[in-house]
């Protein structure tokens, strides 16, 4: 199983996300928001990061771009609610900073286990 940050200012929906990657047997670490993300990172890493793209303080592409920059081999998820166009964008350049999927909320439960078990596989 994995060590996994989650990083979303939308406190329900970080609250689920830990419980089903709990339930799943992953051990997770959050944090309210790209600032306190790369904090908290920075003491404890983990192996994979999920993070929200628009968000307080510091947003998922600053943090992506910094992240990836200091620590290339950390797996990172991005993710943004659906319904907009401009998400869609966003999510793409997500990529292009180094996001190693993306993801439109809300998304399939077993698409995001399936990414990480992807990392983890990879991992071994």
């Amino acid at each position: 199983m994995a060590r996994i940050l989650i990083i979303d200012d939308d406190v329900n929906f970080l609250k689920m996300l830990r419980q089903m990657l709990e339930r799943a047997g992953h051990t997770v670490l959050d944090a309210p928001n790209g600032k306190i993300g790369a904090q908290l990172f920075r003491e404890d890493r983990t192996e994979i990061i999920i993070t929200d793209i628009f968000m307080p303080e510091k947003d998922g592409i600053e943090l992506l771009k910094e992240l990836k920059k200091d620590f290339p081999t950390v797996r990172m998820i991005a993710m943004s609610g659906g319904g907009r166009k401009s998400e869609f964008a966003f999510l793409e350049i997500a990529e292009m900073f180094g996001a190693d999927r993306s993801f439109t909320k809300p998304f399939e439960r077993q698409e995001l286990l399936g990414a990480i078990q992807e990392f983890v596989n990879e991992r071994q």
